[in-house]
């Protein structure tokens, strides 16, 4: 019998002919879209913000939508609360659990209220309440803001779900700088509520090393959405002061995390079960390998679905060939997990 890898994977996925014209179209046109827009480095965040408000960084302005609701959940800290956008199933029925989004946008960019449509196509696909958080953002403020705000929301809807939106916590999901909180907050469960299992995490080409020094992270230069160069403006900005080795904290980069003893204490002696999405004309590409390696290493299940060509955020883009199969990639994984 012939000698087999223990590691096995379809080689074709990162194969530079398994790129189709439409992935390469709406790359070329990301890039022309996004060419000349200033940095929020140089207009400043706030005026950046605006900008996004507006649709003048290449992408449409966000759409609210008014069956979304805002809420607010306690933090702690005394006399200061989190915003949560808040979308129910759209039929009025009862709800089958809560859908915990973290945004992305590199911990400066994007807020709970951009979210919208993302979270009706959670509630009314799966008939769950589907909740977007609003924690703090970089440069105003830096880590650990974020992860105290995700933490807090977390426990509050593991101990207070029911009583407050009537249903139990399922899922979290988050995207780039969101899927670093996504995993961070899970596993923070783990150590603050030991005995509270979550059905699932949709990880969406998520950030978990900000050493930025994975070899794709370090050298992807194309401007697609995100880059080198990006990347590591938002992570200076998040980390500020910060050296290397303090980067590798399992508390900013997730991927550094002791996810086998983590494991073992957690519910069942494993992870919750993973999805991991990412294209392969992504700096975060190697991000998502290493951090679905190591959960699998883990005991637990990592499900690892390769979109070749797609860029950052390739998800968000409406027709998208790429994007759709993502979305059924996710609705198959979380009604099996709902069963």
């Amino acid at each position: 019998m012939p000698l087999t890898s223990d590691i096995i994977l379809d080689a074709s996925k990162f194969a530079p002919e398994s790129v189709t014209e439409e992935t390469i179209n709406v790359n070329n046109f990301i890039e022309r879209a996004t060419s000349g827009v200033p940095t929020w480095q140089e207009v400043g965040p706030v005026r950046f913000r605006e900008m996004r408000e507006r649709g003048e960084t290449g992408f449409a302005a966000p759409v609210y939508l008014p069956a979304a609701k805002d809420a607010q959940i306690p933090s702690r800290d005394n006399g200061r609360d989190i915003a949560v956008r808040v979308y129910s199933p759209d039929n009025g029925q009862a709800s089958k659990g809560l859908f915990l989004h973290i945004h992305g946008g590199g911990f400066v960019m994007g807020t709970h209220q951009h979210q919208d449509g993302k979270l009706r196509d959670y509630a009314n696909t799966f008939q769950l309440t589907a909740i977007s958080v609003d924690y703090r953002r970089t440069p105003e403020d830096p880590w650990p803001a974020q992860i105290h705000d995700c933490f807090d929301v977390a426990e509050y809807l593991v101990d207070s779900g029911e009583s407050a939106f009537g249903s139990k916590l399922l899922f979290i999901s988050g995207e780039s700088a969101g899927g670093n909180l996504s995993a961070e907050t899970a596993f923070h469960l783990i150590r603050s509520r030991p005995n509270y299992q979550i059905a699932g995490l949709i990880l969406l080409y998520g950030w978990f090393d900000v050493t930025q020094n994975l070899p794709m992270a370090a050298t992807f230069k194309r401007p697609v959405i995100a880059n080198n160069e990006k990347m590591l403006g938002f992570a200076l900005a998040y980390t500020p002061g910060m050296t290397i080795e303090e980067r590798r904290n399992p508390l900013v980069s997730p991927i550094y995390e002791d996810m086998q003893g983590l494991a073992r204490a957690a519910p069942g002696g494993k992870l919750p079960p993973a999805l991991f999405l990412c294209g392969t004309e992504d700096p975060l590409l190697d991000d998502t390998l290493l951090m679905s390696t190591k959960w699998m290493i883990a005991g637990s299940e990592a499900i690892v679905k390769i979109y070749p060509g797609a860029c950052h955020a390739f998800t968000a883009i409406p027709g998208y060939t790429a994007a759709e199969e993502a979305w059924d990639a996710t609705v198959q994984f979380m009604r099996e997990k709902m069963e």
